[in-house]
């Protein structure tokens, strides 16, 4: 007897498997209906926390400088930018005041040696 003639047992160990999965689900709150609850306050919240934890990932990708550290070369070519060692930064003007966001390092168009 082989499992292609059998294709009820092929079921039957499918199923095993799917039922032996575990599954998990998020925190279940179970309130009275007497109890004044606001599904869309509880939304507006979980929007609000998830903006603020993208908001923190972003900035944690972005190196913004309000000074350069200690022997930054100005560099002209491809474009202008400050090359401090390993690290490369842009100036850009915010609320008046200079700042440094750190870029990769830009390729030369110089011919390589």
């Amino acid at each position: 007897m082989t499992l292609l003639m059998k294709p009820w047992i092929i079921c039957l160990l499918a199923g095993a498997v799917l039922l032996s999965a575990n599954s998990y689900s998020g925190t279940v709150v179970v309130r009275p209906s007497s109890q004044a609850f606001d599904a869309f306050a509880v939304r507006d919240l979980v929007f609000q926390q998830h903006q603020w934890q993208e908001l923190l990932r972003q900035q944690q990708q972005i190196n913004i400088l309000q000074s350069l550290p200690l022997g930054c070369v100005a560099v002209t070519l491809p474009f202008d930018h400050f090359s401090c060692g390993l690290q490369s930064y842009r100036p850009y003007q915010y609320q008046d005041k200079p700042v440094y966001i750190q870029i990769d390092p830009p390729m030369s168009d110089g011919p390589s040696q």
